[in-house]
């Protein structure tokens, strides 16, 4: 049972859908860095908002103080935002990781299935070749046999002739 084309072929498109599934999966996840990331920064900005308002309420600089609280109600209309689409994208992520870890499964029950049909290839191709070497063996023992039936006549021929000369 020879490893066919198509079962070799099937190997190589689950090699595939794994690779575009783990590319799929590293974009999302990229995504998600970035995504958390401007999350991050958006709270950065809140905190310095909130430090211009301490710093302009010392300062008694009410224009200090406006800028702040503005920054800080930006930055968290900025994180509100960001909420939701990170949630989405840590969900995606999660479901392209099943895929890919799905594909994965799929492509190395592919690769068992070839390694057992290539050990199973094995196997008979040895039972063959003992089956050649038996058959060459005995051949051999037979041919030996029918040389050793066909010559003993001969000898005794022979052996007789020179019992009677001897007589």
């Amino acid at each position: 049972m020879t490893v066919s084309r198509a079962l070799r072929r099937l190997l190589r498109i689950r090699d595939l859908e794994e690779e575009q599934n783990r590319l799929a999966l590293e974009s999302a996840l990229g995504e998600l860095n970035r995504l958390e990331g401007a999350l991050t920064a958006t709270c950065e900005r809140d905190r310095r908002g909130r430090r211009l308002v301490e710093a302009g309420i010392r300062m008694d600089q009410f224009s200090d103080r406006l800028a702040g609280l503005e920054e800080s109600r930006s930055a968290s209309r900025h994180a509100e935002a960001l909420g939701p689409r990170i949630e989405d994208k840590s969900e995606e992520v999660i479901a392209r990781r099943q895929e890919f870890l799905l594909k994965r499964v799929e492509r190395r029950q592919a690769e068992t299935l070839i390694r057992e049909c290539e050990a199973q290839e094995a196997i008979e191709a040895n039972r063959h070749g003992q089956q050649v070497l038996d058959n060459w063996y005995s051949s051999q023992l037979r041919r030996h046999e029918t040389d050793s039936e066909a010559t003993k006549p001969v000898e005794e021929l022979y052996q007789n002739q020179r019992a009677k000369g001897e007589g």
